[in-house]
Order: C-alpha cells, then structure tokens, then sequence
C-alpha cells in the first residue's frame, strides 16, 4: 500500500509552502495553532498524495483551504475541481475560505471552522 500522507517527495513543497505563507493564512493559522479551536490538532502544509493542502486534521480529516487571488486565474478553478474530486476520494473533508472572507470577517470564518469541528465529531467515531 502506498504512502498518502505526508510523502517524502512533497517535503521540500511543504517546507517551501509553511516559510512563505500569505497574510490570509497566517490569520487563520493563529486561530488554529496550538488546539486553540475546540482542541482539535491542525497541521499546516499537509501533503495527502501529491497535493498540500493548507491547514489539515487528521482526527477529522478536515482540510482547510484558503482561496487567494491566483485560484481565480484561467485553468485554476478546473484544477482546484479535480483536486478537491481527488481528495473526496480519499476521504478528506475540504472546507474553503477566500482571502476576502478571512480579511473581512474573520470571526465569522472561525466560527463555520468552529460548527464544523463539533459536527464532524458528531458523526464521526473516536
């Protein structure tokens, strides 16, 4: 069985990923870091097979995906389909935020993150 998770080949990705993170998901990171949000463990530049994902829990299996400007771009909304496809695939649950609702209303993002952490929990076995 191959390695979904966290594959030696995406390290430098994530490496490179983690050190350059934009504005918008240093905010949420801070929100999610250290268990702050209903002590559910987040990891930041998560690989599952080929791609990394932004902000990811593995108890839940909840990946968290903030949209920035360059998503918009011709051929990236075909390519955010596919990969989010993939990832459903595997069981991943994706949750997404533009840049425009972190900067906006950031309380509001972390309370949907909030709502869908106890609901995951809700249905999904320890």
């Amino acid at each position: 069985m191959t390695k979904l998770y966290n594959q030696t080949s995406e390290k430098q990705k994530r490496q490179t990923l983690r050190n350059n993170m934009p504005p918008a998901e240093k905010i949420v990171w801070a929100k999610l870091r250290s268990q702050q949000m209903e002590s559910c463990k987040f990891r930041r530049q998560y690989s599952i097979d080929r791609f990394v994902v932004d902000f990811y829990s593995p108890e839940l299996r909840l990946a968290i995906e903030i949209d920035g400007d360059s998503h918009y771009e011709d051929g990236v909304p075909e390519y955010d389909c596919d990969r989010q496809t993939f990832l459903e695939s595997k069981g991943t649950r994706i949750l997404r935020f533009t840049n425009h609702e972190v900067y906006q209303d950031i309380d509001g993002v972390v309370e949907k993150i909030r709502q869908v952490i106890c609901m995951l929990r809700e249905v999904t076995p320890p």
